[in-house]
């Protein structure tokens, strides 16, 4: 009886708080939640990874890699987020290595983040737009990680690309490397810091794209212990939460971090369940066993 109160009032929070456009990331996110849940499997070829893999540090590597992974993740998670910089090392065998992994992984049914990193202004953006958030992009993915250093107002090519695509971009926001905090926790002149300065502006930019409903752009968030609140749940945003596993955080972490929008974040691990492989069963097994406990952190 308790437990389905809880699954009820877990029923009806989602339904208040992540109202999403139809066709958007936010509802093909929203609906995982019926399913794997929002874990999402980073996928990091490293030359580290490929040797403990047996794998060659090369281009083949790269691509027995993701055979291997593709079929640990099918059916165990709902999200994958390739490393763009472990592909791009092997030059452009790398990066069709790449292209084939977004193309096969979405049309098995998952959702991509594409973790590159970009960011620029004016024309650049329009090319990264092209590349990575056009309908007909040769690297199309539901998601692209940008750097905000050059002001989110100067992004407003990928911002428009990515609203008409149906797309997400996440904006580095609270990075989980320590190495960050200074800038990210310095202050502007409004006295605010500068992740929530991002924050409120993702938050404005939302509120104009999508009225009422989660929006388009989304944050990189990590779910640090010490750090001040954000106003997480105001900025009508999803939330890309790295650290989980090799990093230390851990699904209570998460929870804690994101208790007043739960149904908007997507915790990503990628080291932990990578040390795992090369056998797909136990690859599959550890990702599954981890999206469970996210799940139940979640609702909790």
């Amino acid at each position: 009886m308790f437990e389905r109160a809880c699954t009820t009032r877990h029923q009806e929070r989602v339904a208040r708080e992540t109202e999403t456009v139809p066709g958007s990331f936010a509802s093909r996110f929203a609906a995982l939640s019926d399913g794997p849940g929002p874990l999402v499997w980073g996928f990091d070829p490293s030359s580290a990874v490929l040797g403990a893999w047996d794998l060659p540090d090369s281009a083949d590597g790269l691509e027995r890699f993701d055979d291997i992974v593709l079929e640990a993740a099918v059916g165990t998670v709902g999200i994958v987020k390739p490393q763009s910089a472990f592909y791009e090392r092997h030059g452009w065998r790398g990066i069709r290595a790449l292209e084939r992994l977004v193309a096969e992984a979405r049309h098995a049914g998952l959702l991509v983040v594409l973790d590159a990193k970009r960011g620029d202004v004016g024309s650049t953006n329009e090319g990264y737009a092209a590349a990575y958030l056009a309908s007909d992009a040769p690297l199309a993915a539901d998601a692209l990680t940008v750097h905000p250093y050059l002001g989110l107002g100067a992004m407003g090519s990928l911002v428009q690309a990515a609203h008409r695509a149906g797309s997400c971009l996440l904006v580095v926001t609270r990075s989980s490397n320590p190495e960050g905090r200074p800038v990210q926790s310095a202050l502007t002149s409004s006295g605010r810091s500068v992740e929530a300065e991002l924050l409120a502006e993702i938050g404005a930019l939302n509120a104009s794209l999508a009225p009422g409903a989660v929006g388009p752009i989304g944050a990189v968030v990590g779910p640090t212990r010490d750090d001040p609140e954000l106003d997480l749940a105001g900025a009508q945003a999803l939330y890309l939460a790295p650290g989980l596993g090799a990093q230390g955080a851990k699904p209570a972490d998460v929870a804690r971090a994101f208790a007043s929008c739960p149904d908007r974040v997507m915790p990503a691990a990628a080291r932990s369940l990578l040390a795992a492989g090369p056998d797909v069963a136990r690859l599959r097994d550890d990702a599954a066993a981890l999206a469970a406990e996210l799940r139940e952190a979640l609702v909790a």
